[in-house]
């Protein structure tokens, strides 16, 4: 018994750190919801839906990496199109022609 209530808290806290961060004093309504859960949850049925909240557990850092990555090796991604073409010529080993640069400040 002892065990089972340091796993649930232990994964308690795994899903409080995939959660966007808050301050303590106010819990998000989903951060409420998952403590409710936990302390009103059966002995018969904890074992299972603990593998389960650890399996949401690392399917959300597997989504928080795969974010990370992408921003990390696509870093133009999230830019218009203009700061495309100036990081493509860059990565190529160029600079824009001085005319594009001075169209791009007048605008």
């Amino acid at each position: 018994m002892t065990s089972s209530v340091a796993r649930a808290r232990s994964i308690y806290r795994s899903i409080l750190r995939e959660l966007p961060q808050r301050p303590l004093s106010e819990p998000s309504p989903v951060q409420q919801r998952i403590r409710t859960a936990i302390a009103a949850r059966s002995h018969e049925a904890a074992e299972a839906e603990m593998d389960q909240a650890e399996q949401y557990i690392q399917y959300a850092k597997a989504q928080r990496m795969y974010t990370t990555l992408l921003e990390r090796y696509n870093p133009g991604m999230s830019a218009d199109e203009e700061d495309k073409v100036r990081l493509t010529a860059r990565r190529v080993g160029m600079d824009l022609p001085d005319e594009l640069k001075h169209e791009k400040g007048s605008s």
